[in-house]
């Protein structure tokens, strides 16, 4: 069963793999550029796990010890992951003691595989969701540890090396443009965001946008409901 499910993970994540290794790298890069061991980035990438912050997190540790700062920060950037989890909740019922691997292990890029695709009938979901958890770690960790440590032989200027993260999500939406019929989901996403970058600014944008995409999702959802009930 365990092997079946590893079989029928392992192909959604090679895409992951290759942009995973490669802003891994970029990672590992930048902290040790500024005088980190390689442990830090190796350490981080597997207990922190979440990208962007941990790009953040960079530049914390050389800064004024400041925790509420750094706990608001870290809510601010990783707040999508709430919206991300309310949506998980029945998908993650059932699988036992792996829920809670899935849920510290959940990624954007996880998320959207165990969300969007549907295992084989002769393989166990939780299995499946566990596996693709985990490849998906495995793959950061192992870039991050690398580009830390080809850090101590190659020198460049990593100034706007951050942006790596942006680049994903760019990446990301176009291939769910292509292959979604329905371009609803995105319109409205990319609708709220905008109105509430107007609003509220580019530094507090962020938690409004989501709550809006939320409450748009939740009236289309009821709205289709009621239509099908008819």
């Amino acid at each position: 069963m365990k092997r079946n499910a590893f079989r029928a993970a392992l192909p959604h994540t090679i895409p992951i793999a290759v942009g995973f290794l490669f802003l891994g790298m970029s990672y590992g890069f930048l902290m040790r550029s500024k005088g980190f061991s390689f442990v830090y980035p190796m350490l981080m990438s597997f207990f922190i796990f979440a990208g962007s912050m941990e790009f953040v997190t960079a530049n914390l540790l050389l800064s004024a010890f400041d925790p509420l700062y750094a706990c608001l920060l870290a809510l601010m950037v990783n707040a999508r992951h709430l919206f991300y989890g309310l949506s998980m909740l029945d998908k993650y019922r059932g699988t036992g003691w792996k829920k809670l691997y899935l849920i510290y292990g959940m990624c954007d890029e996880s998320f959207t595989i165990n969300c969007s695709v549907t295992p084989p009938p002769d393989v166990d979901r939780g299995w499946f969701m566990f596996f693709v958890t985990l490849l998906n770690q495995a793959y950061w960790v192992t870039g991050a540890t690398l580009g830390a440590l080809l850090g101590y032989v190659i020198r460049f200027n990593t100034m706007g090396i951050e942006f790596v993260m942006t680049a994903l999500f760019v990446v990301m939406f176009i291939n769910q443009w292509e292959e979604s019929k329905s371009h609803r989901s995105a319109l409205t996403g990319v609708g709220c965001t905008l109105l509430c970058l107007l609003l509220f600014g580019s530094q507090s944008f962020l938690l409004p946008a989501m709550a809006l995409i939320i409450l748009c999702f939740t009236f289309f959802g009821t709205k289709e409901n009621r239509e099908a009930v008819k």
